[in-house]
């Protein structure tokens, strides 16, 4: 386990500095670099063999025990690779902090976003073949929902389902808010996220034999009658209030709508992703 000693003091740190600027996207996005806070989110990166560059604690209470098993099998192994475990003052974990109480530990980590190329497969001009089409899930769209929990909610419930990627386009919120990494519960290390273009992407989606689904309240098909098992299944959910865009919306070849029985204007965006991508798995286990 490599150790940096002695521990971290001073907030005039340009590591700490640099640390405290991951709260801005702009700097997340220059740097390659975001920051998970807390245990749970530490531990699920770790689980999940994300690539972490340093995992920083509060010297006052040592390593949580829940992370000792990964320094350990570090020491194990040699001490070689991995990420450096820094002790550092409260200041300081209380300057790199997002929320009102601190948390004792947070990470720095490598943003890995998978290619856009991979949603196809590797034959260009074959119309299956990606990852929609291997028997996994559907690939999820998300076309300007802005709310971060609302994110961090559908990227957890793809990732619970078996989906294949979720797809963030323009005007979407960002993954690696602070606020959103919480809603995934970790779930982001577990499911391929892309942020792409949307006017590009789903053309070319359509063109290699995407099936492309959006939710409308206009709909007459009911998403239980829809087969989102077959082929490569795209759903796509648009903004809170103003849903898809108008050009999103023309590319929809398939509209359906979540049946309701009792009385409710609408779905929030992340419990009809949730009814659909849960739809969606009934579908292929069957």
């Amino acid at each position: 386990m490599r150790i940096y000693e002695p521990a971290l003091t001073s907030l005039a740190n340009p590591r700490v500095k640099g640390w405290a600027k991951l709260s801005e996207r702009k700097y997340r996005q220059q740097s390659g670099r975001f920051k998970l806070e807390g245990v749970h989110l530490v531990k699920e990166a770790l689980n999940a063999g994300w690539p972490l560059e340093a995992i920083v604690f509060d010297e006052a209470h040592g390593l949580p025990e829940e992370l000792l098993p990964y320094a350990e099998a570090v020491d194990a192994a040699g001490g070689g690779g991995g990420p450096e475990w820094i002790p550092a003052s409260p200041d300081i974990i209380a300057k790199c902090s997002e929320t009102e109480t601190p948390q004792p530990v947070f990470a720095v980590a490598l943003k890995r976003t998978a290619d856009v190329a991979a949603l196809f497969g590797a034959d260009a001009d074959g119309p299956r073949g990606g990852i929609a089409a291997s028997g996994r899930g559907p690939v999820v769209v998300l076309d300007g929902v802005q709310d971060p929990g609302n994110v961090g909610t559908i990227v957890r419930c793809a990732a619970a389902s078996g989906a294949a990627a979720v797809v963030l386009g323009r005007g979407t919120a960002d993954l690696y808010n602070a606020k959103t990494l919480r809603a995934t519960m970790g779930s982001l290390f577990r499911v391929p996220t892309i942020e792409a273009d949307l006017a590009e992407l789903l053309p070319e989606a359509k063109r290699r034999g995407a099936i492309l689904y959006g939710t409308s309240l206009q709909a007459e098909a009911s998403c239980y009658d829809a087969d989102l098992a077959g082929g490569d299944v795209w759903l796509l959910f648009g903004n809170e209030g103003a849903g898809l865009s108008s050009d999103a919306q023309a590319l929809v070849d398939r509209p359906i709508i979540i049946p309701m029985t009792g009385y409710a204007e609408s779905l929030n965006v992340a419990m009809a992703a949730t009814v659909l991508l849960f739809e969606a798995q009934r579908q292929r286990l069957v």
